[in-house]
């Protein structure tokens, strides 16, 4: 590697049957699985709520909010991860939830050590991409925050 390259450290989050990569920036903190339950009534994509920090935050299930089956992780292999939003509601909802299926592991990477692929998106995804032979998508955290701001009202 060139010493003069730059690299990104980033998480790589498991999800059902694929991985999501999000810079280290964005991740506020990793929590075991623990949230109450989402009552009846409410959306497909919403596990539940997780008091962290004061906040009652929204926990969403990637997986449903991209239309695949909701997933709830089994004994001690999920975790939340409790994201720094971006949007322009950050003000509002400064931090979202993401449900995972195992524990998210860091990376550095490059640049040329990232290949964008033509990947079929869902809603939830920006786009998909190679890692060094692996598949990843990079969510796309607008239309998440957006999916937040159901909640709200």
């Amino acid at each position: 590697m060139n010493d003069n390259s730059q690299t990104l450290s980033c998480v790589i989050i498991p999800m059902s049957g694929r991985q999501l990569l999000l810079p280290n920036v964005s991740i506020a903190e990793v929590v075991d699985y623990a949230s109450s339950d989402a009552g009846t009534n409410s959306p497909e994509w919403l596990v539940g709520y997780l008091d962290w920090r004061g906040l009652q935050l929204p926990v969403i299930s990637y997986d449903a909010a991209n239309g695949a089956a909701l997933t709830v992780p089994g004994d001690n292999r999920g975790r939340i991860v409790v994201l720094n939003t971006i949007g322009e509601h950050h003000q509002e909802i400064p931090f979202m939830a993401l449900v995972t299926q195992g524990i998210p592991s860091q990376a550095r990477l490059t640049e040329d050590q990232v290949r964008k692929l033509d990947g079929e998106p869902g809603p939830a995804d920006l786009m998909q991409v190679e890692i060094e032979g692996e598949q990843a998508w990079i969510p796309n955290l607008e239309f998440l925050e957006s999916l937040v701001l159901q909640t709200r009202h």
